[in-house]
């Protein structure tokens, strides 16, 4: 039987730009979160955003770093203590947030800290161009150093809070006191360091206590590293989960009348498999970096800043090879479709790439000469997938 013309020519149409579930901002992204606990605490300008939340005196957010929503349902038995609230999330309605694109540290905390989406704070990624030095800058370490108050120079909801006259304070490692993604996503009110994760939660009950109206955010960042290095679902993994339910049951258990304490996360994670279909290496696919002066981001949401000229050949070629796995958006595409929220400032336009790729199946695009360290990693996030995008927000109240 003879096959029509067309099935020797088939190209598979790219996913549609369109079709990538866009996060919730201005209503339910982490964005949203402290902007609305603040106008529950009487701060000016903030607005309630999730309409679901009820106002408490006394408030605390404690971010548990890669606890998605996907990765905290699908083990109740090793977090028996959060199970119990699922139901809580998101004010009693039994619902996720989403984390932003990209889900990302960096972003996330800054989309929490400043209440802004990520075009407006201006960490759109893990690694991004800096357009006054042309260098990729990691916003997550802060190398090479940029001066913080120019990239970001939105005050915090906890600066303004603290300006308004409620406690405002940060429980966190002190490693992160004084590190310029702390000063610009986190500072105001506050800080103070402890290492042990019962001493954090004791301090923030403390620190809830301390005022009539408070706002206090603590963190817990293993659960994040054990997936990065060893999995999710892996035994390391797991144990760092059980340990997490433990210190939210110990906050829980202290808190002072008339709080409410919320538990988040920055982002979810998806295993990748070590292989050449799921790993696609950058360094060695001379049709991906033909053209290519600068690789951001990371393996599920890439920043492609093309050669000058180049840009409108990159997009199709990145189109043509990864459209089928990786939503592929010029910088103007992503920015219509909502990829960075409503708006983006003139200042975070050029840190975007000319190409942003978002990766919809279980893919990366790693760099295994220049990014040896994460090409490594088996727990991957910063797409726009569930298993990424949908963290809890659970809540116990006093």
């Amino acid at each position: 039987m003879a096959l029509p013309d067309t099935a020797w020519d088939h190209h598979p149409e790219p996913l549609a730009i369109a079709s990538a579930p866009v996060p919730e901002y201005g209503s339910g992204s982490l964005a949203d979160l402290l902007p609305t606990l603040a106008a529950g605490l009487g701060v000016p300008g903030m607005s309630a955003a999730i309409s679901e939340l009820t106002p408490a005196d006394r408030n605390c957010v404690f971010l548990i770093d890669g606890l998605g929503w996907e990765q905290l349902r699908a083990h109740p038995e090793d977090a028996p203590f959060m199970t119990s609230l699922l139901a809580t999330s998101r004010g009693g309605t039994g619902r996720p947030l989403t984390a932003g694109y990209p889900a990302t540290t960096a972003t996330s905390l800054a989309s929490v800290g400043t209440g802004l989406p990520p075009g407006a704070h201006g960490l759109p990624g893990y690694t991004v161009r800096n357009p006054d030095t042309g260098e990729l800058m990691n916003q997550l370490r802060w190398q090479p150093w940029a001066p913080p108050g120019p990239w970001q120079p939105y005050p915090t909801v906890f600066q303004l809070a603290h300006e308004a006259g409620v406690h405002a304070a940060q429980v966190s490692s002190p490693t992160f006191e004084n590190t310029p993604l702390t000063k610009v996503a986190l500072s105001g009110g506050t800080f103070l360091g402890r290492l042990p994760g019962e001493d954090r939660m004791d301090l923030a009950a403390e620190q809830l206590a301390a005022g009539d109206r408070s706002l206090v955010y603590t963190y817990f960042a293993e659960v994040d590293g054990a997936g990065h290095r060893f999995g999710v679902d892996s035994d390391a993994w797991r144990g760092q989960l059980m340990y997490a339910d433990r210190l939210v049951q110990r906050l829980a258990e202290q808190l002072p009348p008339r709080s409410a304490l919320y538990v988040t996360a920055d982002h979810g994670m998806i295993d990748v498999p070590f292989d050449e279909e799921h790993r696609i290496d950058f360094d060695e696919d001379w049709e991906l970096s033909a053209g290519v002066a600068l690789l951001g981001g990371e393996g599920r949401a890439r920043h492609v800043y093309a050669v000058p000229g180049a840009a409108n050949d990159v997009l199709t070629c990145w189109r043509e090879v990864l459209g089928e796995q990786f939503w592929v958006a010029s910088r103007d595409e992503a920015i219509a479709a909502g990829w960075f929220g409503p708006r983006i400032d003139e200042r975070v336009y050029g840190r975007i790439g000319d190409v942003v790729a978002a990766a919809r199946d279980d893919v990366l695009i790693i760099a295994s000469e220049r990014e040896p360290n994460e090409s490594a990693m088996v727990g991957n996030h910063g797409s726009m997938t569930p298993a990424e995008q949908l963290v809890p927000l659970l809540e116990v109240r006093s």
